[in-house]
């Protein structure tokens, strides 16, 4: 039987990374391979293709999407470019496998469209953006200037949340993971 796709987008700083690790170990029962993302950009430190990211030049990233082989992506930078191939997605699937998705608010609504009924597309919300600014601000991990890009960023990107199915408010992690593991049951189950 092939496999589902389940899409998870959200502001930084939101758990959604949290939630997406929290699936991949503790539930072996949802059947999770984790959608490993193209890029561009060369790698840091121990990072290693096929693990973190599948390392491509950006002659081979333009070549690939000339050749229509990518199910999104997105040049960030001059050069620099994300995305998600789709051979690799459609392996995953094939095999059996249900795809998690842990991707940007425009590459989940694209994941989507594609995928359509195959997809669930959760987003990930912070209860508020000063709730968010706490979140932010007590990793200690950017500066004030950042932290007020990433809060205006956030404002936008959550103006997208009503086209996910499901909006997850991560009010308190527990209770965001358990809604969220129900959420997928119903949808695994629904065949």
């Amino acid at each position: 039987m092939k496999g589902n796709c389940l899409i998870f987008s959200a502001p930084s700083g939101s758990g959604k990374s949290t939630i997406v690790q929290w699936l991949t170990k503790e539930h072996p029962e949802l059947n999770l391979e984790f959608s490993i993302s193209a890029t561009s950009r060369p790698p840091r430190g121990t990072e290693q293709h096929g693990v973190e990211y599948f390392f491509l030049t950006p002659e081979e990233f333009k070549a690939k999407i000339d050749a229509n082989e990518f199910l999104e992506y997105e040049e960030v930078y001059t050069d620099r470019y994300y995305g998600t191939l789709k051979s690799q997605v459609e392996d995953m699937l094939e095999n059996g496998k249900n795809v998690i998705f842990d991707i940007d608010i425009k590459g989940g609504i694209n994941v989507k469209n594609f995928f359509g009924e195959r997809a669930l597309s959760l987003f990930i919300q912070p209860p508020s953006v000063e709730e968010l600014r706490k979140r932010l601000v007590g990793r200690a991990t950017d500066s004030a200037e950042q932290i007020e890009e990433r809060l205006a960023k956030a404002e936008y990107e959550m103006s997208f949340a009503p086209q996910f199915d499901q909006i997850i408010v991560n009010d308190d992690l527990d209770t965001a993971k358990a809604e969220t593991l129900k959420t997928i049951h119903n949808f695994l189950n629904k065949e």
